[in-house]
């Protein structure tokens, strides 16, 4: 029997080339004063700002921005954005851009309706009551964060980085054309890879028994990836590979296939402790990670390990141990993953062995963190050890 759940996502998706064209009549049910977020730049050297602008416009919206919101989103941008909300009398907030975007826009639309600091939401020490409509409009294909209600900040002045959530914090719709996402850069279209698969592996390394229908859909979205990703690496600026990643993002994290099950996350919270105190490339932190993680858990589900290998990635079983044959799922996802250009170790980052405790105690504090095995600090650490 699978777990009992309950299940909604509000969001309203337009996927597709040309979908832009729908963000006039969303903006008019929002509201006239509206905060534009942003990153780097990006997408003002790819036009896309001129042309939300301009759709802005055409709804009569008057614009106040925040630029600048970085890879991993920090504490003092979401307060910096909370504020010009109130100053401005926000109605709306737009996040244009990737995950790091979204997930900062999704934290000031409830900073700016929190009555403290908003840290204490983000630490789960208060919890968010009400937030400012949120929409998006996505460069990247990785976190999944267009159509969810999780975010992930980081504290630059304590070296933490936690995710969160709230109902409340659901886009109310989100815009995705494969053309917004073509001018990503290589490592960083990467990046996004390797995230999406790891937010399915977190959902199907389970111990519950009968998951057949979720299984598939994890094994699907999985198999899509691997057999795009070197084709997109191949050729950046191609739509039909953008639009599958695009898409394989999205479906790898809005819900559906954590519906029955009880999933992990053990290995969010051990890149995020490495990110915090190295400002690391997410979705690099997590190619490190995941492989060496599934070695040293293999052995409390053998079997899990194995649909994994034959299912996926098409393992041959013949004359084979069901170990052996997990053992060349783990070593064939290692390989696949480099061959599109991950990183592999921690000295990729030029990460040594000096603050493996602290990072660990991040992680697990005086508990323990994951569910498929219950790590504790110790094992956290070891699971660091292999990854240097």
């Amino acid at each position: 029997m699978m777990n009992p759940f309950t299940f909604v996502n509000p969001t309203k998706l337009y996927f597709g080339q040309g979908q832009l064209k729908h963000l006039p009549a969303e903006a008019a049910k929002h509201g006239r004063n509206v905060l534009l977020v942003y990153g780097g730049g990006s997408i003002k050297r790819n036009g896309l700002y001129e042309q939300v602008l301009e759709k802005l416009s055409e709804a009569g919206c008057v614009v106040t921005e925040l630029a600048g919101v970085e890879p991993n989103p920090r504490i003092t941008t979401v307060r910096r954005g909370a504020e010009l909300c109130r100053k401005e009398n926000i109605d709306w907030v737009l996040a244009v851009g990737g995950g790091s975007t979204i997930d900062c826009a999704k934290a000031i639309v409830a900073a700016a309706k929190f009555d403290g600091d908003f840290w204490d939401v983000i630490t789960k020490k208060a919890s968010v009551q009400a937030a400012l409509p949120l929409g998006t409009v996505l460069t990247l294909a990785a976190t999944g964060s267009e159509m969810n209600a999780g975010s992930v900040i980081s504290n630059e002045d304590t070296l933490e980085k936690h995710g969160w959530g709230s109902p409340f914090v659901s886009p109310a719709f989100s815009i995705l054309d494969p053309a917004f996402t073509a001018s990503a850069p290589k490592d960083h279209t990467v990046y996004g890879m390797v995230d999406m698969m790891a937010h399915v592996f977190e959902q199907y390394f389970h111990h519950d028994p009968v998951t057949p229908v979720q299984d598939g859909f994890c094994e699907s979205i999985m198999r899509a990836v691997i057999a795009t990703a070197p084709l997109l690496v191949d050729d950046l600026t191609n739509l039909q590979y953008r639009e599958t990643i695009l898409y394989s993002g999205t479906m790898a994290l809005n819900g559906f296939l954590s519906m029955g099950v009880v999933g992990d996350w053990a290995n969010h919270d051990m890149e995020h402790a490495v990110s915090a105190v190295y400002d690391i490339p997410h979705g690099g932190g997590l190619a490190i990670l995941f492989p060496n993680w599934m070695t040293y858990v293999l052995d409390d589900n053998v079997a899990r390990f194995r649909q994994f290998a034959v299912n996926v990635f098409g393992v041959s079983t013949e004359g084979k141990t069901d170990r052996e044959i997990a053992e060349e799922g783990i070593r064939t996802l290692r390989e696949f993953w480099s061959g599109i250009g991950a990183p592999s170790r921690l000295a990729d980052y030029d990460i040594d062995d000096s603050r493996l405790e602290e990072m660990a105690e991040k992680v697990t504090g005086s508990g323990t963190r994951g569910n498929f095995r219950k790590l504790t600090k110790q094992d956290v650490i070891a699971i660091y050890r292999m990854s240097l």
